[in-house]
């Protein structure tokens, strides 16, 4: 066994599934990029080929193996493309899952919980640095931009106060949205689909797996044109204040 996968062992990961995705990762890793954790599925019957999740400084990619594992397909999605991710744990495994800022979701079911908890602690660092260093670069663009770069002087200026005063629009929109003061829900009209557990309770005491079922709803009711997308937005930026 190679020495440079005996550190993504530690949590029951099958050795074989681990040595056959860092073999195929050497040549899709970018300039700087370090696997930082690799999941892999356990299932309760028997699974030859597995699916793998492996979290690295600049991204989640998931391997899915196919033609009797003779090759693997490889989805990623880069951390500064994620919103929030949490962990559902279940008798048989954990499920970890992430929300796109495109709201996409993805989920990978059958993780030994003891590694969907590391995958979940992993993801929400990268997240925080990521975060962190956006905030960082554009500090540092505004500090370094001459006067007239933009436009006139003074003109910069102008145009951050106005996306500083349409930010507190927003806000006082989304305090002012009926889900807030009079307890609509638009996800009734999907009834069958909301758990009785949520429907009186407040937004900060929903699980993050209700949370996240929440904005699935919303979801649909903008799909299907029950609600408009300046909702929505308002809708998903509420609940993801929680998760």
């Amino acid at each position: 066994m190679r020495d440079q996968i005996k550190k993504f062992l530690n949590e029951e990961q099958d050795p074989k599934a681990v040595e056959k995705i860092t073999a195929k990762l050497e040549d899709l890793l970018m300039k700087n990029e370090e696997i930082g954790y690799i999941g892999v599925q356990k299932k309760p019957a028997i699974n030859v080929f597995p699916d793998s999740i492996v979290l690295t400084n600049k991204r989640i990619l998931i391997c899915k193996p196919k033609n009797l594992g003779l090759s693997m397909d490889f989805i990623d999605y880069a951390w500064e493309d994620i919103s929030v991710t949490f962990i559902k744990e279940n008798i048989l495994g954990s499920e970890f899952s992430f929300l796109t800022k495109s709201d996409i979701s993805v989920s990978m079911d059958y993780l030994p919980k003891s590694q969907a908890r590391k995958i979940n602690t992993f993801a929400r660092e990268q997240l925080e640095y990521t975060k962190r260093s956006s905030s960082f670069a554009t500090a540092e663009i505004l500090e370094e931009t001459e006067p007239g770069v933009f436009g006139k002087p003074g003109q910069l200026e102008s145009h951050a106060a106005e996306i500083v005063e349409g930010e507190a629009e927003i806000a006082t929109f989304a305090e002012n949205l009926p889900i807030m003061q009079s307890g609509y829900r638009p996800e009734k009209q999907f009834p069958d689909e909301v758990p009785d557990s949520m429907k009186d309770k407040a937004l900060h005491e929903l699980s993050d797996q209700e949370l996240f079922d929440k904005l699935q709803n919303y979801k649909r009711l903008l799909d299907n044109g029950l609600i408009h997308q300046s909702e929505y937005d308002a809708y998903k930026k509420e609940i993801l204040n929680y998760m």
